[in-house]
């Protein structure tokens, strides 16, 4: 009779760990902050079509790294229980914490009863009245939570990455200045032996959620607006030549629905529709 193999639960869990942290870093780096007007995401992304930043309600944004199918499942996840949370209740009981708690319980029993644990970390963002206000969750593969101060990076070479983000970053940045600090941070590594490196305006998916509007605040930059950013440009205040900045307040004119909550198939609505990969 053959003897079954045996392995310490110990032993099982640095597995898995290993396992996970391998899948990713082995992905390109996201960069999360607060700035004056809001909350900025900032990926790494070769791809157009799949999202690594989304919007899961008003106010609430959703950033990951690692595998997609994995951390695309949670985010479906999450916007469905926000819409059944805010229509139930109230939409004001739809919060960050509330999520991230959710991603949270996900994401342990999976790590712990699952033979292979889900390979992301994820970030849940809430933009408050006041860059204090903003909430910053920090999720691992293992269902750790972590309320970042005000930055965080994760995936590819993130503890660099948030070495250089510590330095550049303040609560009081406009626009313009956190997305340079933010591109600064992530090609700070990654070029050949250990030097920075330039990233093209394309190969980046970069979304706020704007403190400045009422109802849903997630917007995504793309195209020209994110190239007058990248230099130094007042593209947050400014509207580009002949074209009409974006209300304050959504109205009929800016389609900006303001009743639900952000999906997949409602992104392409939004007038700052874009983005790029998932890796």
């Amino acid at each position: 009779m053959a003897m079954q193999f045996y392995a310490s639960p110990e032993q099982i869990m640095r597995d898995r760990s290993e396992l996970a942290r391998k899948g990713i870093a082995r992905g390109r780096s996201a960069v999360v902050l607060s700035y004056e007007g809001g909350v900025l995401f900032v990926a790494e992304n070769l791809s157009s079509t799949l999202h690594k930043v989304s919007e899961i309600y008003d106010r609430i944004g959703f950033a990951a790294v690692g595998r997609y199918n994995e951390f695309e499942n949670l985010r479906r996840a999450g916007v469905r229980m926000a819409d059944l949370n805010g229509l139930s209740y109230d939409r004001r009981d739809v919060t960050g914490l509330g999520l991230a708690n959710a991603f949270a319980q996900t994401l342990g029993a999976i790590f712990t009863e699952q033979s292979k644990p889900f390979e992301v970390e994820i970030c849940v963002a809430e933009v408050g009245a006041t860059p204090d206000d903003d909430s910053i969750y920090r999720l691992t593969y293992d269902g750790s939570v972590n309320d970042e101060p005000g930055r965080m990076a994760m995936g590819g070479q993130a503890e660099a990455i948030t070495g250089v983000l510590k330095n550049e970053h303040r609560p009081d940045m406009s626009l313009s200045e956190a997305v340079r600090a933010a591109v600064k941070a992530l090609s700070s590594v990654g070029g050949e032996g250990g030097a920075s490196r330039t990233i093209a305006a394309n190969q980046l998916e970069v979304a706020v959620l704007d403190r400045r509007r009422v109802g849903r605040t997630f917007r995504r930059i793309t195209g020209a607006a994110l190239t007058a950013l990248l230099d130094g440009e007042a593209a947050d205040t400014a509207p580009a030549p002949g074209r009409a900045k974006t209300p304050t307040v959504p109205t009929e004119e800016a389609k900006k629905p303001t009743t639900s909550a952000g999906s997949t198939d409602l992104e392409g609505q939004q007038d700052e529709a874009g983005g790029e990969p998932a890796q």
